[in-house]
């Protein structure tokens, strides 16, 4: 039986059958102008016609790291929340924080944006307005210590940490009220099938973080963050990139039901070993590696990885939403892409036949 976009993801969580895996797949902006040249399509309407069932956005600060696109390199921008964002090899990197430097009292007196909560939460307008048979997300990352360093400096953060551990408590308690204020508001205002929270606290080799730090310091407060949806049965997201194998428990035990995104290369973050350990109480989204396989590879190889993957990782019946462990670079070959979608069961013809259908869609509209 073939499901729409919303019954395939409820059936994949839920462990029940699905005429094909589900799929979360995120293109790195060159990415996606280059499939929007070969599809002949506008760039927002790329997600839809490879695939994708899942609609979302950031309303939190990940919108002006995500959502605010330049140009050229070296272009820049300054946000809400005071930090100020450089265009650098196609994505938006922090090139000022605006707590960096900062005294503690001057940390203290920081106020977020919350006049701007509205507009932020406007955000989901054009998802919820398109939404027809998608699976609708919200996105209130990053939540707790991601969202101070990019306030305070990466530096500067890690010395709160370990030298003023009250301050960094107080600051993640603040950070994690402005993502719940965010939360709770979207939560009301809009019919969402899950809520996504994020707080990057891996590397590649380790946590940025002892786990003891994280289990003091960030754990109460994301907890905060997850109760938001997880006291209306939404199921609850997480992302972290890198290698946090040593606080999935804890992720666990404070509400998460879905990980992502399983950087396979981290040391503990094997897709094989997480779901054998883990997929009884945690669904996946993620594992196809973007650093070394997906650019490198041939395409029967990505095709043959990509097979392995799914079927690993949905062997007792699903939990598993098919996405890469990053956006999808540019030195990625087009058939490599294709490769992949082939392996989760959409044909390269019936990307093309999307497309198709979308400029007509898109032209009737335009009338």
């Amino acid at each position: 039986m073939r499901l729409n976009h919303k019954q395939r993801v409820i059936a994949a969580l839920g462990k029940q059958p699905v005429d094909r895996v589900p799929i979360f797949m995120w293109f790195h902006p060159e990415t996606a102008r280059k499939l929007s040249r070969l599809l002949d399509i506008p760039v927002s309407a790329v997600s839809e016609a490879m695939g994708n069932d899942i609609q979302q956005t950031w309303v939190n600060n990940n919108f002006a790291m995500e959502g605010v696109e330049h140009e050229r390199d070296g272009e820049t921008h300054i946000d809400w929340w005071g930090i100020t964002w450089e265009k650098r090899h196609g994505f938006n990197q922090i090139s000022k924080s605006p707590l960096a430097g900062a005294s503690r009292e001057q940390v203290l007196a920081y106020q977020f944006p919350a006049d701007r909560r509205d507009e932020l939460l406007a955000l989901m307008d054009p998802v919820l307005r398109d939404r027809r048979d998608f699976f609708i997300g919200c996105d209130v990352s990053p939540c707790v210590f991601e969202m101070y360093w990019r306030l305070r400096g990466m530096e500067d953060g890690m010395t709160d940490i370990a030298g003023d551990p009250e301050l960094a408590f107080e600051m993640f308690h603040r950070c994690a009220d402005f993502a719940i204020d965010l939360g709770t508001a979207a939560c009301d205002r809009f019919a969402l099938d899950w809520y996504w929270t994020g707080d990057d606290a891996g590397g590649q080799r380790t946590m940025m973080m002892s786990p003891k730090h994280w289990r003091a310091l960030v754990k109460p407060n994301l907890q905060r963050v997850i109760e938001v949806g997880a006291s209306r049965g939404l199921p609850v997201a997480f992302h972290s990139c890198g290698a946090v194998r040593p606080i999935i428990p804890d992720l666990i035990e404070i509400g998460v039901n879905i990980l992502n995104p399983i950087q396979s290369n981290c040391p503990g973050m094997k897709s094989s070993e997480l779901k054998s350990e883990y997929g009884s109480d945690l669904a996946f989204m993620g594992g196809v590696d973007t650093q070394e396989m997906l650019p490198n590879a041939t395409a029967a190889e990505v095709q043959r990885a990509t097979e392995e993957l799914i079927g690993c990782m949905t062997a007792d019946g699903g939990g598993y939403i098919l996405a890469a462990s990053h956006t999808i670079s540019p030195e990625t070959p087009d058939e490599n892409i294709f490769a992949m979608y082939e392996a989760a069961g959409v044909s390269k013809a019936e990307i093309f036949d999307c497309a198709a259908t979308l400029r007509v869609r898109m032209a009737a509209a335009s009338h």
